[in-house]
């Protein structure tokens, strides 16, 4: 483009430009069908940054609230089962051997399988209808799992949860990448993922006072758990079909000026790009799916939640382990602590990482603590150290969640591109998700060394993966650098530009 600008790259929030409102350009334009970038990338707009908190603040009070609640529930309705473990599910059903982890393993295949078609189902049917829709679905599964009888109703209800919950998580990733700026987005995302731990500490909470009741209608025991919490989770989703928007045009709580600024603060990031919110393009999604920082990140992820899934199943079993004649209460509210601690460290990591712009290196920092606690646990017999540990992982085995959500959101350039990079991060995290239901096996128990060492494994491959991807990023800007942009996009249409996405020989890789 024929217009100058001085870009800041230390203020990626603030990038100014010295063009009067007569030429178009703006914070609060309508910019439709035309970039808001250079061909490098870089920002023609300056933005009011006392206007864009007032807007961020605005966005944060209607958007997160909302998708927290809803991802809390869904975590716990995922979660649920290893509370009802404790509580006589196993013996109810008659379930042996490896019969309670092939009930675990059932879900993670649906929730695979669909994962990509959710994340891709969101964006056409949009979040604010396909969100609630989902989270209505596994609300009432939920419900139905109250009444399960044996090994083959638990699998298929299970199986069908998993269909319902595969675009949960992705599909508010997703979401909330058309109201934040790249910097922004890993903060925001950590507000609902942090719901994980948290939903770890009040399943059991909750879990431990539900069982105090002496039933609940028709069901009993470990069965009230999954009838009490579906129905919460069915009322939060009629509630969600009224509060959740699509996107900014549609948000009846933005004044036109307030719409007009959160698109121009988008489109202000995506080098080439002319609409914030494209048309559906095969090649875009191909794009999202093999950018190599999104399967990088993805690998990732599914290391990750090899350690946060395990987590999360099996804590209360861990627990029963260290603290054996400890009553079934008890138990469950052991739980809880070193949960509150996990969701705190999401909040700091993240916090942090909104602040710097980088992800990168905090999804590696956050390794080292989960290497140091599993290293205690396979060390250690002792019942102290081990719940100690247990502590010292929480505090970075969460941190994934959203910093590879929003890595691999930041690393894509068109809305398509960007919603089947999360959908395939989400997917590698859901192989984690079933790489865990197999490693704290019966015969391992009471020590789990397996379970244990493969979680170590993990968390030092984590560590070395971050480091590489780092590299790999630094020496590829630095090639990209020396391109002559606009010789590479000589000859070529608007549509064959906006289809390069990642490959625009402008796009930077953000780490």
């Amino acid at each position: 483009m024929a217009h100058t600008s001085s870009y800041d790259n230390s203020k990626p929030t603030a990038v100014h430009l010295e063009m009067g409102p007569e030429q178009g350009f703006e914070d609060k334009a309508d910019l439709s069908g035309q970039a808001a970038t250079d061909e490098h990338g870089h920002s023609l707009l300056h933005f009011d940054p006392a206007a864009e908190r007032r807007l961020v603040r605005k966005i944060d009070l209607y958007i997160v609230p909302t998708v927290a609640m809803l991802y809390l529930f869904c975590f716990i309705d995922r979660a649920n089962i290893g509370n009802a473990r404790l509580a006589g599910f196993e013996k109810d059903l008659h379930l042996t051997g490896l019969d309670y982890n092939k009930v675990l393993s059932v879900f993670y295949i649906s929730y695979i399988i669909f994962e990509i078609p959710s994340t891709v189902a969101c964006k056409i049917l949009g979040p604010g209808w396909f969100l609630p829709g989902t989270a209505l679905g596994f609300g009432i599964l939920t419900v139905a799992f109250a009444f399960v009888r044996d090994i083959q109703t638990a699998c298929a209800v299970r199986f069908l949860l998993g269909m319902f919950e595969a675009g949960m998580l992705p599909g508010i990733a997703y979401y909330m990448s058309r109201w934040y700026r790249r910097s922004e987005l890993a903060f925001r995302l950590a507000l609902y993922v942090m719901m994980a731990p948290l939903g770890g500490a009040f399943g059991g909470l909750l879990a431990s006072a539900i069982l105090r009741l002496d039933s609940f209608g028709s069901v009993h025991t470990w069965k009230m758990i999954f009838a009490i919490e579906g129905i919460v989770t069915i009322g939060l989703a009629l509630l969600s079909f009224v509060t959740l928007t699509d996107r900014p045009e549609t948000a009846r709580w933005l004044s036109h000026e307030e719409k007009l600024l959160a698109i121009n603060r988008l489109k202000s990031e995506r080098v080439g790009t002319t609409e914030v919110l494209d048309r559906m393009d095969t090649k875009k999604v191909l794009r999202g799916i093999l950018n190599p920082v999104v399967l990088a990140t993805s690998w990732v992820f599914l290391l990750a939640c090899i350690t946060v899934q395990g987590l999360s199943f099996f804590a209360p079993t861990i627990i029963r382990t260290i603290y054996p004649n400890a009553t079934v209460v008890h138990q469950q509210l052991l739980t809880v602590p070193p949960f509150v601690l996990g969701a705190t460290a999401i909040l700091v990591v993240n916090f942090t990482s909104w602040k710097t712009d980088k992800r990168n290196i905090y999804m590696g920092v956050s390794a080292l603590p989960v290497i140091v606690g599993y290293i205690m646990f396979l060390a250690s017999t002792n019942a102290k150290v081990r719940y100690a540990a247990v502590f010292i992982i929480a505090t970075g085995a969460f941190n994934s969640g959203a910093l590879c959500n929003a890595q691999v959101a930041a690393n894509v350039v068109s809305d398509t591109a960007r919603s089947s990079a999360i959908g395939t991060n989400v997917m590698f995290g859901n192989i984690g998700g079933i790489i865990s239901t197999w490693a704290f096996l019966p015969g391992d128990k009471p020590n789990y060394p397996i379970g244990n060492g493969l979680n170590l494994a993990a968390q030092s491959l984590i560590l070395i993966t971050c480091v590489g991807m780092a590299l790999w990023m630094t020496m590829d800007n630095k090639r990209r650098q020396r391109k002559d942009v606009a010789a590479e996009l000589s000859g070529l249409s608007h549509e064959k530009i906006v289809d390069l996405d990642w490959r625009h020989p402008g796009f930077e890789w953000r780490p």
